[in-house]
């Protein structure tokens, strides 16, 4: 990992939910690194409060498709610290039983659209208000790279979810940004996480069929992930906003890969 010189986020406070593995925990390393006073939200107790205590910070047990939960997690975050100056709205899973629509379950797609997509839409209903009274804020909702794209080796309902995240962080991106508010779309290709490992553990061809669509040729990095939320907090984006922020090794925009 780069080694952080500019705190860059001094003083700021973040929210990070799923901070406690992947790629929301290296976004709680990163964001403290840079200077920012970090609150976790996780389902995980121990997880989370290991996370929190090895930055610093606040963790607050958080179901995040439950909106009293959310409001309560930034309402902790600005008790303790005194603002909300960055929502890193990261929790999201991908579990086994999401697959093509000819098999994917109905209560499969509506507990991936509860947890990737209502959960965001609540922590940026919570969030907004505390970046109003401040007059800025920077929201990073983590969405994908398959919101963009399609694949035959699907996962319907965490697409659909994803390609939501994207359209709504664009939509508060343009409403919010005369008040100072900030809304983009982080959009990671597969990255090399529990939840990408525990997928293509049990079915390593369906992980080398991804893999040879990255023009990089391997899968990212969390920290590399970190790095572009870390940007997207901080004042070096201060004209980003509403953006669809790709981080994904080339996959995007490859049609045919080097051997």
């Amino acid at each position: 990992m780069t080694d952080v010189k500019a705190h860059r986020l001094e003083d700021r406070v973040a929210v990070v939910t799923g901070g406690a593995s992947g790629i929301g925990l290296a976004g709680v390393r990163r964001l403290a690194a840079e200077g920012a006073k970090v609150v976790i939200g996780d389902l995980d107790p121990e997880a989370g409060k290991t996370a929190a205590d090895e930055v610093g910070g606040l963790f607050v047990p958080t179901n995040v498709t439950d909106e009293a939960a959310v409001q309560n997690l930034f309402r902790q975050a600005f008790d303790t610290y005194g603002a909300v100056d960055i929502a890193f709205n990261n929790a999201g899973i991908s579990p086994p039983q999401d697959g093509s629509i000819l098999e994917t379950g109905l209560d499969a797609w509506r507990k991936v659209q509860e947890v990737n997509l209502t959960s965001v839409y609540f922590c940026c209903k919570a969030a907004i208000p505390y970046m109003q009274r401040q007059g800025k804020g920077s929201i990073i909702n983590t969405a994908s790279f398959v919101a963009v794209m399609g694949a035959a080796t699907s996962q319907i309902s965490y697409s659909a979810s994803k390609g939501g995240v994207l359209a709504m962080s664009r939509e508060l991106g343009v409403e919010f940004a005369r008040q100072g508010i900030r809304v983009n779309a982080l959009c990671p290709g597969p990255v090399n996480t529990p939840l990408l490992q525990e997928l293509f553990a049990a079915d390593p061809e369906r992980a080398q069929r991804r893999l040879v669509h990255v023009p990089m040729g391997r899968f990212g990095e969390p920290e590399e992930i970190a790095a572009a939320v870390a940007f997207l907090a901080s004042d070096d984006a201060s004209f980003v906003t509403a953006n669809t922020f790709l981080v994904d090794g080339g996959i995007s925009a490859a049609y045919v890969t080097p051997l």
